[in-house]
Parts: structure tokens; C-alpha cells; sequence
């Protein structure tokens, strides 16, 4: 590849003028963008071959809901980083879904197989995709108020944690703006999401809400996202105590995910955790 500008192209094997002019932490940007994509790939891969080996959607048990999930959240963050200039958000962002990762396998592996009946409906290709990537856009967006809240309390503080990794992340007004700006996407996509899992309902048990525990978490969660983009949208409230709802917004989706799956029965118990 020629540089912009030189006499001659590049040599094979030689390092351009531009690429050794860049500063370090650049080209491991860019390199830890290029290993994210490699992951994204495998990731996507492990979620066709389930769908494969069992010729079914890939969403039919907590395991492979896990997986969807990290992809979504991945997808949202290389979209953000391409529009904002947050590339030094990276290890912040993946380091949860790493983490995410390595619970599921240890804790949620299920063997491929197919769905229960109660799943075996066209719905579950799209209340489930419709949830789990809104999810993963959601996620995104409060991990980005939560570090809105640490680069404003970092700020105002002379020493301790806060303040280092405050050192080390965009300012405090980009990281809200991001945050608002990917909930305003994601928020609609889980009001969707919602409604056809109404619709569902009414299709399998007769009902479009029956409040069971799995249907009240996510009404709570959709309330707090909601609350969180009137709160941000609204003067008075401040940036920082909007983006205190919005982290309350991604505790109770995770305390769905895990607490709920885990621990209560419903008719949503198709986590296949027993």
C-alpha cells in the first residue's frame, strides 16, 4: 500500500512512514480492534453451528442467549468507536463480555439439542434476537453512564482509583453523550421486543402479560431506561444523576439474567440450567 504523498510505493515487509509514525498506544488500538473483529467472527461462528447442529434458532437456552448477547455488545461497540472518539474505552467495554464469556461456559454450557415445545414457535427468532440485541446496545450504553459517573467523581477528586481511571478515559460530556445517544437506539428496540413477547404470550398461554417473574424484571428494566431518557432529556435532573438510573437500568437486566434464571421458576424457566 502506497502513502499518501512518497515518491515510490512501499517495499514488502517494510513498515511505512505512517505506520511508524504513529504513536504506540494507536497501533495497539488498532491491533486490539483487529484481534476484537477475529473474536466477533468466532463468536458468530459458535452461535451458527449451534443453530446448525440442532437445524433450530440458536436462542433456546441461557447459554446460547449468553453468546448473542456478547456479540450484540461487541457489534454496538466497534459501531461507537467508528463515530466517537473512544478507542481508549476498550479494555472497559471488553473486559465485561470476556467475563461474560467465561461464566457461560462454566456456568451455562448446554449441550446442542433441540428446543423444548414451549419455544417451538417463529416468535423465537424474533422476540429473542429483537431482546438480546437491544440488550446488547443497552449494556453498552451504561457501561458508558458508569463511566460517566467514575470520570466525573475521578475528576473532582485528587488521588485514589477513581482518579486513575478517570486519567484514562474520555471526557466526562462524551462519555454521556455516547451513553444517551446509544440508548435513544437501543430503547426502542427493546419496546419492541417487549410487544412481541406479548403477542407470544398471548399466542402460547392465552394472555399478553401474566406479570410472571421473568415479564416483571423486564418491565421494571424498560421503566428505568425510560426514566433514564426522560431524566437525560429533561433540564434540572443533570447529566450525573440521569446516568445513576441508567446504571440501575443494566442491574436489573443483569439481576434478570442471572438472579432470575437461576434461582426462580416461572414460565420463563428455559434457561436449561437443571
Amino acid at each position: 500500500m502506497a502513502i499518501v504523498g512518497a515518491s515510490a510505493p512501499d517495499m514488502p515487509g517494510r513498515i511505512s512512514a505512517a505506520d511508524s509514525s504513529r504513536p504506540p498506544s494507536e497501533r495497539a488500538g488498532h491491533a486490539a480492534i483487529a484481534v476484537t473483529l477475529v473474536a466477533l467472527a468466532l463468536n458468530a461462528a459458535a452461535i451458527v453451528l449451534r443453530g446448525l447442529a440442532t437445524d433450530r434458532w440458536p436462542l433456546g437456552n441461557l447459554y446460547e442467549y449468553a453468546l448473542f448477547l456478547c456479540a450484540a455488545t461487541v457489534v454496538c461497540w466497534l459501531v461507537a468507536v467508528r463515530k466517537y472518539p473512544i478507542r481508549n474505552l476498550t479494555v472497559f467495554v471488553l473486559a465485561p463480555v470476556v467475563v461474560l464469556l467465561f461464566i457461560a461456559a462454566a456456568a451455562m454450557y448446554n449441550d446442542a439439542a433441540p428446543l423444548v415445545p414451549a419455544l417451538r414457535s417463529y416468535w423465537i427468532a424474533i422476540h429473542v434476537t429483537i431482546i438480546v440485541s437491544a440488550c446488547g446496545i443497552l449494556t453498552f450504553a451504561s457501561t458508558a453512564s458508569l463511566l460517566h459517573i467514575v470520570a466525573v467523581h475521578g475528576h473532582a477528586n485528587d488521588r485514589g482509583p477513581k482518579v486513575w481511571i478517570a486519567n484514562r478515559l474520555p471526557s466526562a460530556d462524551l462519555l454521556d453523550r455516547v451513553a444517551y445517544r446509544t440508548t435513544i437506539v437501543g430503547f426502542p428496540l427493546y419496546t419492541i421486543g417487549v410487544i412481541c413477547g406479548a403477542i407470544w404470550a398471548e399466542a402460547a398461554w392465552g394472555r399478553f402479560w401474566g406479570w410472571d417473574p421473568k415479564e416483571t424484571v423486564s418491565f421494571i428494566a424498560w421503566v428505568l431506561y425510560a426514566a433514564y431518557l426522560h431524566a437525560r432529556a429533561t433540564s434540572g435532573w443533570g447529566t450525573l444523576r440521569a446516568s445513576w438510573i441508567n446504571v440501575a437500568a443494566l442491574a436489573t437486566t443483569l439481576f434478570n439474567m442471572f438472579a432470575i434464571n437461576f434461582v426462580v421458576s416461572g414460565l420463563h424457566s428455559y434457561a436449561g440450567l437443571n
